[in-house]
């Protein structure tokens, strides 16, 4: 299948490992020009350097209010245009609603809710129609996961954000998508288990409770991004996609 990324140009945020660069490896994979983002500059330049002459690297901090404009423009200096934006930020600190402090809270709301509005609401006004706004968000969208109480405080509330701005946006022919990742075989994953003191138990039990009885590979979520990102997926918007191997509840 064809999915008419040739030459489009896209930004990926937090795209020095993990689900970001699962997507943008996949977009230059088919066709696209990808900037990827992130603040480690080691990281997203060695990404940048294995995905070939389609990729640019920048660092920069979804939490900095000039990191929007900084993203934009090098997508245009470099390639020549902008086509849409994929919204992947590092997941707050686990923790208990009881745990958490101050600080952490709000450092990730500034990185991982204040940012990606910011983000958003600067693609949306520099999008041409077709553009795509992209928020890779998680399956505490719907349903809470145990000890990951910012993640689920944050998480829902953009997506009601992404909602209402696929409504607002519709009627100049751009699109918003959310993202949901269940149990991806990620470092940030492999993180979370390990939190248990077993982390390989950890595994097998969650395993266990999804219908595909296993977890995910990041290529199969790339795979998924690329597409909801690409003019195939050009009558798709306002949703939540789970890409969690049926382990969400309902339907």
């Amino acid at each position: 299948m064809d999915l008419e990324l040739k030459d489009r140009v896209y930004v990926v945020t937090g795209a020095s490992r993990g689900l970001g660069l699962a997507a943008a490896r996949e977009l230059v994979s088919d066709g696209a020009k990808v900037v990827l983002s992130s603040r480690d500059e080691e990281a997203v330049t060695a990404a940048a350097a294995e995905l070939g002459p389609n990729a640019a690297a920048i660092t920069a901090d979804n939490a900095d209010a000039g990191t929007p404009e900084r993203l934009i423009a090098t997508a245009r200096a470099r390639f020549g245009r902008f086509d849409g934006i994929l919204i992947s930020v590092g997941g707050p600190p686990p923790g208990l609603g009881t745990d958490n402090t101050d600080e952490q809270w709000q450092a990730a709301f500034e990185s991982v809710f204040l940012g990606a509005v910011r983000l958003a609401r600067t693609a949306a006004a520099e999008l041409p129609e077709g553009g795509v706004i992209g928020f890779v968000l998680s399956g505490s969208v719907h349903e809470p996961i145990p000890g990951l109480t910012i993640s689920n405080g944050l998480r829902p509330g953009l997506a009601g954000f992404a909602k209402s701005l696929s409504v607002e946006l519709g009627p100049r022919g751009i699109r918003v998508v959310g993202l949901l990742p269940g149990r991806i075989d990620t470092d940030r994953v492999r993180e979370l288990d390990a939190l248990s003191g077993d982390a390989d138990a950890a595994r097998t039990r969650t395993s266990a409770g999804i219908p595909l009885r296993r977890y995910g590979h990041p290529e199969e979520f790339g795979r998924t991004a690329a597409f909801l990102l690409s003019p195939a997926a050009s009558y798709v918007t306002g949703i939540m996609l789970p890409v969690d191997g049926g382990s969400r509840h309902g339907f």
